[in-house]
């Protein structure tokens, strides 16, 4: 039978060769206890991809309500419609946050917020409208896939449709949420009625199919065990096999406070450092592995990219769903700040706009280049 060192040594050699790992290896890594070796594969594949380079962007979020008529157990943000915490935010407001993000030089606004069955689909539409309105060179990266579902159910229009009309009104990507874990042994528990696993990777697929791209996330750290999470990571990267359309991958750790599942711990920094190597090494064709520092905190986000990850998020600004969760992150950090993290990590700092184009600024204008060519990434890497 062969030891954990052999199985970790054959992984390695697929490893150094580019070629692509299978479920049982992915189980394997799962089963390991050798953090530091599967950080070392990770961090290789994470090079061989990105060189040296850390990206980050300036964003800021806008959750337009917390009204939902969905209950997740894991979720701590939604609100029922009479809930006093309930909220729906007017076209003042959204304008109002879309000219602060714009005064502080952000190129992205992240949407995500309650599936409210009270607003028509017209509702969404207008936020976007209303954010091109007000910042017409910010980024709109809005609605994730069970919102987007959703809004084919209330307006009683196909997915494509759907999107078409958000396109029109200035809508440039898709976020990640919703994923959770596919697995149905799961899913079914945690989030059993909202869009399922089919209806998710359908509605990134017609996104991609009508040129947008879009980003992928893993909820981890709760019910879910080792084949859930490479189920959840195999599906992905079949999708992106099919059509080429993701971004980056984001690791999602689990945050109980306030939640139906409030009597689970979070994950250790273990497990999320464990998990971001592991989604580095089965997601290879995935261009990036992002850690967002909200929910992992900033100094394993820091670690983290030495464990497979090549982007630690933004300045974010007005994140109300983990938070809600309890946690414990700031509400936003600078530039500055990130840059430090970034360079104490022993990495460089680029700054990048929501499609992964370098940003170079000038005061408080800014400009989006060109992609980083991948082919010269390592020559970057300092000797």
């Amino acid at each position: 039978m062969p030891t954990e060192a052999s199985r970790l040594g054959a992984i390695r050699e697929k490893v150094e060769a580019g070629r692509r790992l299978t479920v049982e290896d992915g189980l394997a890594l799962e089963a390991s206890a050798d953090l530091f070796a599967i950080g070392e594969m990770a961090n290789l594949v994470r090079e061989r991809k990105n060189g040296n380079l850390a990206f980050y962007n300036v964003n800021t979020h806008i959750n337009p309500t917390n009204v939902c008529v969905y209950t997740c157990d894991f979720c701590a943000f939604r609100a029922d419609l009479d809930d006093p915490r309930g909220y729906v935010m007017d076209r003042s407001q959204i304008v109002e946050r879309a000219r602060q993000a714009s005064e502080r030089g952000a190129t992205e606004l992240h949407i995500v917020g309650g599936l409210h069955h009270k607003l028509p689909f017209s509702y969404y539409v207008d936020v976007v409208r209303w954010i091109r309105e007000a910042a017409p060179e910010i980024h709109v990266k809005a609605y994730t896939a069970v919102e987007i579902e959703f809004f084919s159910k209330i307006a009683r229009k196909p997915v494509e449709q759907i999107m078409r009309e958000l396109i029109d009104a200035g809508l440039g990507s898709l976020p990640g949420g919703g994923a959770e874990i596919f697995h149905p042994e799961v899913r079914e528990k945690i989030c059993g009625a909202k869009a399922s696993t089919e209806r998710w990777l359908d509605v990134h697929r017609t996104a991609h199919r009508l040129g947008l791209h879009s980003n992928a996330t893993m909820l981890y750290g709760h019910i879910d065990g080792p084949i859930h999470r490479i189920d959840h990571l195999v599906r992905l990267r079949e999708l992106q096999d099919e059509t080429g359309g993701f971004q980056t991958f984001i690791p999602l750790a689990f945050h109980p406070e306030n939640s139906e599942m409030d009597d689970i711990p979070k994950p250790s920094g273990v497990m999320d450092l464990k998990t971001m190597a592991i989604s580095r090494l089965m997601l290879d064709n995935f261009p990036h592995i992002k850690a967002y520092w909200v929910m992992l905190g900033l100094k394993t986000a820091q670690v983290a990219l030495s464990f497979g990850a090549d982007d630690i998020d933004g300045t974010v600004v007005h994140e109300k769903i983990y938070h809600e969760a309890g946690a414990e992150t700031p509400q936003e950090i600078t530039t500055a700040e990130i840059r430090r993290l970034i360079q104490e990590a022993g990495r460089v700092p680029i700054e990048r706009d929501t499609l992964y184009r370098e940003i170079t600024r000038d005061g408080r204008s800014w400009q989006a280049g060109r992609k980083i060519d991948p082919s010269r990434l390592l020559q970057i890497v300092p000797a």
